[in-house]
């Protein structure tokens, strides 16, 4: 049975399906439910543009949090069985973005995260592959974690088993399966770290004056100024 929502507004259903919502009905979302026991969790003060969520199996969960001025989120998400995705505050995409998850795994994005165009997040590679003598699964379906105000980059791809630290930037058209420490720049496919110590701010170089920017006296800093935490380098 599927059940198609074209408007963010609370519901539940026989099925155990329910919205968690108390803010204005929204019509730039689409909701759909395939399975049993599914939750989408949305702040009221969520900034969004199109969302677009499918629920395929049972067990589903999808929450974001507020937005105090961040620019919206707008996503492309697939949640499977025992599966989640749970963003947090003020989290950002510039276009679409395609989010996935399935086989009880999680992608977590943290508070104050900026994704650009053409990124996608996946846990899961859709479809399965398996060794021809033993017949085991070789690509099996790995959580990810994103920490807060990481910067994904145009085009970058994080796959399953990837964590990101807080305050970390993934360069462009990156593809992004391991581990990178807070404070640093990686890119690559697979992407690496090439520079650590860094700190990002989301003001724009030509949004947002001084349109020169040479040094960290022209933006205010956020609290994510930190040195790598070279134990996890």
């Amino acid at each position: 049975m599927q059940t198609d929502l074209e408007q963010l507004a609370p519901y539940s259903d026989e099925r155990g399906n329910r919205i968690e919502y108390t803010g204005p009905v929204r019509r730039n979302v689409r909701i759909t439910f395939r399975g049993s026991n599914n939750v989408v969790r949305v702040d009221e003060r969520a900034r969004l543009g199109r969302l677009v969520l499918n629920l395929d199996c049972d067990n589903g969960l999808f929450e974001i949090g507020p937005n105090a001025g961040a620019p919206s989120f707008d996503a492309n998400i697939r949640i499977g069985q025992d599966s989640a995705v749970v963003v947090g505050a003020n989290t950002s995409t510039t276009a679409n973005c395609v989010i996935s998850a399935t086989e009880g795994t999680t992608v977590k994005i943290g508070d104050d995260v900026m994704i650009a165009s053409h990124v996608q997040i996946r846990a899961d590679d859709a479809h399965p592959i398996f060794d021809v003598r033993t017949g085991k699964r070789v690509n099996v379906s790995r959580s990810i974690d994103i920490g807060h105000h990481v910067w994904l980059a145009l085009g970058v791809t994080v796959l399953g088993g990837a964590r990101i630290g807080r305050g970390s930037v993934i360069g462009t058209g990156s593809i992004l399966t391991g581990t990178v420490p807070n404070n640093c720049i990686a890119v690559g496919t697979p992407a690496r770290v090439v520079r650590r110590d860094i700190a990002w701010e989301r003001p724009h170089l030509s949004l947002k004056a001084p349109f020169y920017k040479p040094d960290a006296s022209t933006v205010e800093r956020s609290p994510f100024w930190e040195l790598t935490d070279e134990e996890s380098a």
